[in-house]
């Protein structure tokens, strides 16, 4: 069960404890049940209402009941951006592959592989994009990111997301945004992959409309936060804690459930949103709009209308521009462009680009569509037509020059390395005669 509404003020109670929630105060001497309040703190105390995030958890122990964290090494998470030498060219990477369970068993944190970012968390500015790959759930352990917020998109496999919040399920064509300090484990039902995009310093938020209107591409009330939900569960094996923290991962222990909230209330939630409820906006009589009109969040930088990162989708739509290229243009970028693909068939490179993959097109890196895009789309006959059909897929757009891990040239084998190929075949159509 959810609530709906993005940055909403909700409030929400597990009904096997009804009154949990304080009336008319946040911490009162005895709370309701012998609870303990806690607050959660997702901006500075000081910060305008407008960007103020908090939420206040009431639970059957606080948080702070563990023991002391020791460095966990686990996963392939990095934020060194200098460990190999930078590469300008195109990249491309084929479906990441998934270990084969009982061989091989990884679950969401030990799958964690980091792709590209930049920036540094203890400073409080940065991105990093993950890849994860997993097959088994996490068993008396989560997680939590004292660094930043997760976006995370899954394209194979569902995910029962547990958080200190409640329960989400999350499917491919949905993502999920856990934010930082949140607990949560991933629970899975098979092979599973997907895409992180991580912000360290900033929150998401829903782009500003201008002169669209009050309405239109991803409408606040389709966001969906989950309802309260706890166990009280003992835990005599040992329950563990992990904190991705300046970087890195470090483990503690507990005897219990850290899922003992039985009521909150605040505006700082996880939340979910299906892209299928996205209100596409396009060109109605000629050009190609620029992919900005495709921005489902943006967490932004201090500079007006440049983002950290924008999270982009390209969803199925109608093309009807007239005497107009319809795909994608050619194009050199002063942002980093890093594309994934959930489903189907990216329309500017319908061969080589398969979900489970990815693409970097790094800042000023020529790209665009491939010679055979290019062929059919300047001879098409230009009529209505669906586009994208069957098809869902994304960009993570930052104003920061990324640069590739080793794990993401080297140790993942899975660089195609002729993706320079597919524009190879473009020729010269240049005729010094045109009237």
């Amino acid at each position: 069960m959810y609530m709906s509404g993005f940055g909403n003020e909700h409030a929400s109670e597990d009904p096997r404890c009804p009154g949990a929630l304080p009336e008319g105060q946040n911490n009162p001497q005895v709370c309701p049940y012998g609870l303990y309040a806690e607050q959660l703190s997702g901006s500075a105390f000081t910060c305008p209402r407008a960007t103020n995030r908090r939420s206040w958890l009431y639970r059957i122990l606080p948080s702070v009941c563990h023991k002391p964290f020791k460095p966990l090494e686990e996963g392939h998470l990095t934020h060194d951006w200098d460990e190999i030498e930078p590469d300008p060219n195109q990249l491309r990477w084929k479906p990441f592959e998934i270990p084969k369970a009982p061989q091989n068993k990884m679950d969401f944190v030990s799958g964690l592989h980091t792709l590209c970012g930049a920036g540094e968390p203890r400073g409080r500015n940065g991105i990093a994009v993950h890849i994860f790959v997993c097959n088994t759930s996490m068993t008396d352990r989560c997680l939590y990111n004292s660094d930043g917020d997760f976006l995370i998109v899954p394209q194979q496999g569902k995910l029962l997301i547990t958080t200190e919040f409640g329960k989400m399920l999350v499917e491919p064509n949905e993502i999920c945004v856990i934010q930082q300090g949140m607990r949560f484990s991933v629970e899975v039902f098979g092979e599973s992959r997907g895409y992180i995009l991580e912000v360290y310093g900033a929150h998401f938020e829903l782009p500003d409309l201008g002169p669209i209107g009050a309405n239109g591409l991803a409408n606040p009330r389709d966001f969906l936060v989950p309802v309260a939900w706890y166990e009280d569960r003992q835990v005599p094996g040992g329950y563990t804690v992990i904190s991705k923290y300046q970087g890195k991962l470090f483990a503690a222990q507990q005897d219990y459930s850290p899922y003992n909230v039985v009521a909150w209330h605040g505006n700082y939630t996880p939340y979910k949103y299906h892209l299928e409820k996205f209100m596409v906006i396009n060109a109605v009589a000629f050009d190609h709009a620029d992919p900005s009109i495709f921005t489902v969040l943006t967490a932004k930088t201090t500079r007006a209308g440049v983002a950290l990162a924008d999270f982009v989708i390209f969803p199925p739509r109608w093309g009807v521009a007239n005497n107009t290229f319809r795909p994608p243009y050619y194009h050199r970028n002063c942002m980093s462009e890093f594309m994934g693909l959930i489903k189907g068939h990216y329309e500017a490179k319908e061969e080589g680009f398969q979900p489970g993959g990815g693409s970097l097109h790094s800042m000023m890196t020529p790209h665009g569509p491939d010679a055979d895009c290019f062929e059919k789309a300047s001879k098409a006959k230009l009529e209505p037509e669906r586009v994208a059909d069957g098809t869902m897929a994304f960009m993570f757009e930052s104003s920061l020059s990324l640069a590739v891990t080793k794990w993401g040239l080297q140790t993942s084998n899975r660089l195609d390395k002729n993706y320079y190929k597919c524009w190879e075949p473009l020729k010269s159509h240049f005729n010094p005669k045109y009237k």
